[in-house]
């Protein structure tokens, strides 16, 4: 590696470079392994890792029909490491940077069961288990945690995809989406379901009374508002007291293909801003938690926030009846 610095800049001109060495610095990883996380495709990845390798930055090495590569602990030396130290701190807190972060354990589990380091059939268990039961079986399995008393609320309900799964475990189902093209599609799905109905209207302003609720869940739907804080509001108006709010949605992101593709309003939420929504609208006990990210998946990362409407005594009630 030659020690000027001019090359050197040009090369972290592409940010994706120092993404990679972020990733090779404390293990090794393929081509294939990197396309993966950073869902970029194969020939993007080979040459950037060429480039790197050039400048020095990278090292690799063949096991089996694979190269394997790895950030080359010389090139942190003087001067080049200086370098290196900024251009790290420059990405390392960008939404691409904890992607990578998120995607990159759960490829190394994919790889650690691929190589067979459990006994027997572990090392084709994940694969198995989709093909048979389809992706995060157990996570659908989780809404048997509902008290079969509840109403819910889908709030943006879409085609009726949550409904769906929810409504064998609960009292009624009420799905809310202003699309009449949306909730055509989720009549179809539903049909056969007595205790689902679908209601067109304004997630700002819901035709539902007060207090019809044990729990309102908006998955997905606060970036195409308009007025999240409204739409918040009306979830909490419409919750009995001690009922639960739950929203999944996107973190904070930089992906401006999803406003201009899918006119998404809003580019992800912090938790900062989600709490002074909750606020607002007077739910309490909120927890905000980053949901794990899905290898495969190309979109943001995303969380789940709960928040509780006060019972008439002030507090939380957990148990809805």
């Amino acid at each position: 590696m030659g020690t000027s610095l001019l090359p050197q800049l040009d090369l972290f001109a592409d940010p994706v470079r120092a993404r990679l060495l972020l990733l090779l610095e404390p293990r090794e990883l393929s081509v294939g392994d990197l396309g993966e996380i950073t869902q970029l495709p194969q020939p993007t990845m080979s040459r950037h890792l060429k480039a790197l390798a050039e400048q020095g930055w990278v090292t690799s090495r063949a096991e089996g029909t694979s190269r394997l590569y790895r950030a080359n602990t010389r090139a942190q030396a003087e001067p080049l490491g200086d370098l290196w130290r900024l251009v790290r701190a420059e990405v390392q807190g960008t939404a691409e940077v904890r992607r990578d972060q998120e995607r990159v354990r759960h490829v190394l589990a994919q790889r650690q069961a691929r190589e067979g380091f459990f006994e027997g059939a572990a090392g084709e268990w994940d694969e198995l288990r989709t093909e048979l039961f389809a992706p995060r079986f157990e996570l659908l399995g989780l809404l048997g945690l509902l008290e079969p008393t509840w109403v819910v609320g889908d709030l943006g309900c879409g085609t009726g995809h949550f409904a769906l799964a929810a409504s064998p475990f609960v009292k009624a189902v009420i799905g809310v989406d202003g699309s009449r093209a949306m909730l055509d599609v989720a009549r179809t799905r539903l049909a056969e379901l007595g205790n689902v109905e679908l209601r067109q209207g304004d997630l700002a302003s819901l035709p539902i009374a007060d207090g019809s609720l044990d729990v309102a869940v908006l998955n997905l739907v606060l970036p195409y508002a308009s007025d999240p804080g409204q739409v918040i509001l009306e979830a909490a108006r419409v919750l009995r007291p001690g009922g639960r709010v739950l929203v999944v949605d996107l973190q904070p992101h930089d992906q401006v293909e999803l406003r201009q593709r899918f006119g998404q309003q809003w580019q992800g939420f912090s938790t900062a801003q989600m709490r002074q929504w909750f606020d607002q609208a007077q739910l309490t006990a909120v927890r905000q938690v980053a949901l794990p990210a899905e290898p495969h998946a190309r979109g943001p990362l995303l969380f789940a926030a709960v928040a509780f409407k006060t019972s008439p005594d002030g507090a939380p009630t957990r148990s809805v009846s």
